[in-house]
């Protein structure tokens, strides 16, 4: 008996998907509530379980196709149709490798099965266990159920570790080989529907917000020092590691309340006044960067802050997020210091007003009482739509923020 396996029921508002991966091949067993497909939607990506134990029947979409809530996706034989499964999927699979170029000596063959087990590889894995000659099952997986991701292959790459095997037979004549050369190939892919959406929404920040940028520095001393003499203890306490982002969120919050039009945004021609602050943070995740949302932020603790964080990590790397953890928000911090970055002007996330811009920390002379001392700085950057919020209102924000950071005694005062 063929089990059909439909689009469930992605969130509210959200009525379509793309087919973004294969999890199983026609012929291959599956257990109950197993993840058979990953879908990707405007936001995350969810996997679909598999509704009874069995084997792999006919796929009914394609890789990159649409498909609505309710749509059929494959079907799955339960027990005695089993046996008849691989015999089904022997003709296309056949069919498909008669059409496949054959693997030249010049390029590696990568595929799904690979000595040593069988590996699941997304097209963009595939695609760059191709082309740096890799051998997929010769790197450490670290996505869900071990799969591999673009930060594994790129580590092993960076390494040097997995290389394939020689593909250039010993009895290949030299004068076969292809005259080394510059490159000059080229590669489309589709973009993927959260990259669409990304693209979609800071197209329509930039042109529906007047959007501005303010600048500031602020003097990290205070709390790396803070930081490096409780960090031991916090971390033995709450089981967590004290990081930046739990100052930066708790100055932000107690900003906001001063400042509640940086909390606000535009609906028609009303202003909504939010007094509460969800703050959206800019996680990376292997589909790209997601924006997961730390609700009432400002009734938690720095602990219970970084505890948020370091969940929304986890799930990210493991690609469990799910729509809930991205709904909603009401005001932006984006860490673009831990990829290196010195200075940036941060876009706006409609429907929200403000986006707080964090960088690097790097030693820099500055003058204090008088005399030129280095201190480790980091730049701040807050972007915000005018049409709402006044230079005074963002200006004051920001120094605001700096000077909670400069003295952490702030924070605890509320001052």
């Amino acid at each position: 008996m063929a089990t059909e396996v439909k689009v469930p029921t992605l969130g509210e508002s959200v009525t379509e998907a793309t087919v973004g991966q294969w999890l199983k091949k026609p012929g291959e067993a599956v257990k109950a509530d197993e993840p058979i497909v990953s879908l990707e939607t405007d936001k995350v990506a969810v996997d679909v379980p598999s509704p009874v134990a069995g084997v792999m029947g006919d796929l009914v979409a394609k890789e990159g196709d649409t498909v609505e809530v309710g749509a059929l996706l494959a079907y799955v034989n339960e027990g005695g149709a089993a046996a008849a499964a691989p015999a089904a999927a022997a003709a296309p699979a056949a069919k498909a490798e008669a059409a496949a170029p054959a693997p030249t000596a010049s390029a590696p063959a990568a595929s799904d099965d690979e000595e040593g087990g069988s590996l699941t590889l997304s097209p963009a894995v595939r695609r760059l266990v191709l082309e740096h000659g890799l051998d997929p099952s010769k790197i450490k997986g670290t996505g869900k159920d071990g799969r591999l991701t673009k930060d594994d292959v790129m580590a092993a790459v960076a390494a040097g570790t997995a290389k394939a095997a020689a593909a250039t037979p010993a009895s290949a004549p030299a004068a076969d080989a292809p005259a080394a050369g510059p490159s000059r190939k080229q590669e489309r892919v589709k973009m993927t529907r959260l990259r669409q959406t990304v693209a979609k929404r800071l197209k329509e920040a930039q042109n529906n917000a007047a959007l501005l940028t303010t600048y500031n520095d602020v003097d990290m001393t205070n709390v790396i020092e803070a930081r490096a003499k409780y960090k031991d203890l916090f971390e033995k306490k709450h089981g967590v590691r004290l990081g930046f982002m739990g100052f930066f969120t708790k100055a932000v919050c107690m900003a906001l309340k001063d400042i509640p039009g940086v909390n606000a945004q535009i609906e028609g021609d009303e202003i909504v006044y939010n007094d509460f602050a969800d703050i959206s943070v800019a996680v990376s995740a292997p589909t790209g960067l997601v924006v997961p949302v730390i609700r009432n932020a400002e009734s938690l603790s720095v602990a219970a802050i970084e505890k948020t964080i370091g969940g929304f990590g986890k799930k990210a790397k493991e690609g469990k997020l799910t729509m809930e953890d991205m709904k909603g928000g009401t005001f932006t911090i984006s860490n673009g210091g831990v990829f290196g970055s010195l200075l940036s002007s941060p876009i706006i996330n409609p429907p929200q007003s403000a986006v707080l811009g964090l960088h690097r920390i790097e030693d820099r002379p500055v003058v204090r009482n008088g005399q030129i001392v280095i201190r480790p700085m980091m730049y701040l950057a807050l972007s915000y739509d005018h049409r709402l919020i006044d230079g005074r209102e963002a200006v004051t924000f920001l120094v605001a923020v700096k000077n909670a950071i400069e003295d952490p005694t702030r924070l605890l005062i509320d001052l």
